[in-house]
């Protein structure tokens, strides 16, 4: 198999196992959103520190510790992560699937405006074209909610903001999840304890079974991570691009179908309107990838008679 295909199979893994945890979180009820969230801090860390161990790889940690920079960045990296995982769990746990897949969908298109905002980039047409559908969206399902759709926007304002930051961190995602652990491990420890001291806490006292799920987090926090960072080394940006799409979709599939929760005309159309902006935003990407591997090939091309020339002489 080549390196591409196993990069693929790595991606498509990561992403439906991001898209299925809905149906993991809910096995924890009757623990609150807020113990989920501390419990998913403390055993990923414990998860990371284990397999660091295995690979014997530790030393990048002496330089990031070394720059208070570079500690900051990650400090502010996990505060943007635990808002991003405290409300999905709580988007999913309290009946809202279907609004944790919308914050998925439109996360890209944040991401673009914020591009735009903090980096002063250019965006093309048919960029522009994609944000503008993303909030008539947006503005489609405030109509039909009721109200803006505020759990799925936080999710995509904190996760384009997570990987905003993350772009000046430069860590890989098995040490970046390590580094933004340790910052959320004593706070989460804390919260942990002090449910268990007034008496608050369903960790160990619902059953053998819930007690093994919530332990279990740290893996399901992992794993996906860890198979992501295995395709990201080996398949082009604009595949994984595509793939992120995976998620969501399985989240709108089992908020629709298996959660049965409503999707009346209004939210429909609103939804359709998310796919359209997205459809427009893939086809660009891709064409634009392929113009730039176009590109590439040229260059290469023109470079190798003179090369040749070069050593002739």
């Amino acid at each position: 198999m080549s390196e591409i295909n196993r990069g693929a199979l790595f991606g498509v893994g990561a992403y439906l196992l991001w898209g299925l945890v809905p149906l993991y979180w809910q096995l924890l009820v009757p623990s609150s959103s807020l113990e989920i969230l501390a419990h998913r801090m403390v055993w990923s860390l414990a998860v990371v520190l284990a397999i660091l161990l295995v690979r014997r790889h530790w030393r990048w940690m002496a330089e990031v510790v070394r720059s208070p920079r570079r500690l900051a960045l990650i400090a502010c990296a996990a505060f943007m992560i635990s808002i991003n995982w405290g409300l999905f769990i709580f988007t999913v746990n309290s009946g809202h699937t279907l609004q944790a897949a919308l914050g998925y969908f439109i996360n890209p298109l944040v991401s673009i405006a914020l591009g735009v905002l903090v980096f002063s980039e250019r965006l093309r047409r048919a960029q522009w074209a994609a944000v503008a559908l993303g909030v008539v969206a947006v503005v489609v399902l405030a109509f039909d909610y009721g109200q803006p759709p505020w759990l799925a926007l936080g999710m995509a304002f904190s996760f384009a903001a997570y990987g905003l930051v993350k772009k000046f961190v430069r860590l890989d995602g098995l040490e970046s999840l390590t580094m933004e652990t340790l910052v959320l491990f004593l706070p989460a420890l804390g919260y942990v304890l002090a449910l268990q001291f007034t008496g608050d806490a369903a960790f160990g006292h619902v059953s053998v079974a819930h007690t093994a799920l919530m332990v279990g987090s740290g893996l399901v926090t992992a794993v996906p991570l860890l198979l992501f960072g295995f395709a990201a080394f080996r398949i082009p940006l604009s595949m994984v691009g595509l793939l992120q799409f995976i998620a969501p979709v399985l989240q709108f599939l089992l908020g629709w179908l298996v959660f049965g929760e409503e999707m009346p005309a209004g939210r429909w159309i609103g939804f359709a309107i998310v796919w359209a902006a997205l459809v427009v935003f893939a086809v660009d990407m891709v064409r634009t990838t392929r113009r730039a591997s176009r590109g590439r090939a040229a260059v290469a091309a023109e470079g190798r008679p003179e090369r040749a020339a070069t050593g002739r002489g």
